[in-house]
């Protein structure tokens, strides 16, 4: 039986402390030790210098004639990758190389999301730079900032920002962790869905590649997403990316720089080291957010904390959801909020979109929590009131301690209770015999 009186959970900016009765069944997973990196800036600076599989950004500057504009891609406001560190590093570096602030343009890849805020802006640039370099936000539905190539293998329309694809010199920043449909983040992903058109990413979130058995947490060469947007990658060009790996308090662990996917998957390959955690048994109750602010600011993201307990829970079991939802059910997400809206059925739900008979922007999310909701019920505990959480099946409660009460009453006093912390930091996998 458990012997830990209390446990902290992320949960926006503070986290909050869950009260454990000791006659629960619980088990708790926590992240393995990543120490943060003590310089992280000259660890930057050092991996600038000696990148994978390309040549120095030195003398990728130096080689390109007549270099005015540079095109710097960030994460956005959701992620909690540390870019004011990355751009430090970065920006310093270009300045020694000739390139003066006023050449550089900072463009936040917010794919189908809301546009930035200047606190968050702030946050993003930190307070060395802000009033130094240009930030823009990459705006998916506006036709005229897009540059249309073609399509690619698969006949996906490529719309791709136009003042990325301008620029004379491409750079892509972000992070690396397991992503719900994508696999893992980082890399390519910072060209799309980051800074593509809504048609291009409409058409990669398909239904028929989010219901793939390749688009879960960890699975990468063969989830058709991550295919097409390296087809794409390759097609819109890309000079030079800078990605890390976090800890479960957003500090830097790792960091690569150099070519895109030789960059990239080098940190797949420390992830899939460091964040799957093999468990023997599926939960009757599974506890899990997104691992806190910036990545439970809504209930469309926290679709994701949800799949991470869908790895764990038992058919017919209690996913219990912890995210703060500061921002509500999304800010610009009005298609999620219809369709959470809709009295629909989750199997109905799955069925309509994976049939096309739903076809909206933000559908892969609705897709994916109604394959969550066909297997287990969801409640969740968050800033939001009841009547927020639509009529499709998201259930509420006020906090952690009532809803595994209200679980307990279905599963029974002895029902085995799997506590994950820290969102993606740590994934459960089933160890199949």
């Amino acid at each position: 039986m458990n012997t830990i009186n209390k446990v902290r959970v992320d949960y926006g900016k503070d986290g909050i402390r869950v009260n454990l009765d000791p006659s629960w069944n619980i088990d708790i997973i926590k992240p393995k030790k990543q120490e943060a990196l003590k310089n992280p800036i000259k660890k930057i600076k050092k991996a600038i210098k000696n990148p994978i599989n390309t040549n120095s950004l030195r003398n990728i500057v130096e080689n390109k004639k007549d270099l005015q504009k540079i095109c710097i891609v960030v994460s956005d406001a959701t992620r909690p990758v540390p870019s004011n560190i990355i751009l430090e590093a970065l920006i310093e570096e270009l300045n020694n190389y000739g390139i003066t602030d006023n050449q550089i343009t900072i463009l936040i890849a917010t794919g189908l999301h809301r546009r930035t805020r200047e606190p968050e802006k702030k946050r993003i640039l930190g307070d060395k730079l802000l009033s130094r370099i240009e930030i823009i936000d990459h705006e998916a539905t506006d036709k005229n900032s897009l540059v249309n190539l073609g399509s690619t293998s698969d006949g996906i329309p490529i719309y791709i920002n136009k003042h990325y694809y301008n620029s004379d010199l491409k750079i892509l920043t972000g992070y690396v962790e397991p992503h719900f449909f994508f696999g893992f983040s980082g890399g390519r992903k910072s060209i799309v869905p980051g800074i593509v058109g809504a048609e291009t990413i409409q058409a990669n979130h398909s239904a028929k590649n989010i219901s793939s058995k390749y688009a879960r947490f960890g699975i990468y060469k063969q989830n058709p997403m991550h295919q097409n947007s390296s087809e794409i990658c390759k097609i819109v060009g890309v000079d030079f990316i800078i990605n890390v790996c976090i800890n479960e308090y957003h500090q830097i662990t790792n960091v690569i720089a150099g070519e895109v996917e030789k960059s990239h998957e080098t940190l797949v390959e420390y992830q899939l080291n460091k964040v799957f955690f093999q468990i023997n048994h599926l939960y009757d109750i599974v506890i899990c957010g997104n691992g806190g602010y910036p990545l439970d600011l809504n209930l469309y993201q926290a679709v994701k904390g949800m799949a991470i307990g869908e790895m764990a829970v038992k058919e017919g079991g209690t996913i219990i959801s912890v995210n703060e939802l500061s921002d509500g059910v999304g800010i610009g997400q009005d298609n999620f909020r219809d369709l959470i809206f809709s009295g629909l059925k989750p199997k109905e739900l799955y069925t309509m979109v994976k049939n096309e008979e739903i076809l909206v922007p933000d559908q892969w999310e609705i897709q994916i929590l109604a394959r969550v909701l066909m297997k287990a019920d969801i409640y969740v505990i968050s800033e939001l009131p009841q009547e927020e959480l639509g009529n499709i099946g998201l259930k509420y409660a006020s906090s952690v301690e009532s809803a595994i009460q209200k679980a307990l009453l279905q599963h029974g006093k002895d029902a085995s209770i799997l506590i994950l912390p820290n969102g993606p930091q740590i994934l459960p996998k089933l160890d199949k015999p």
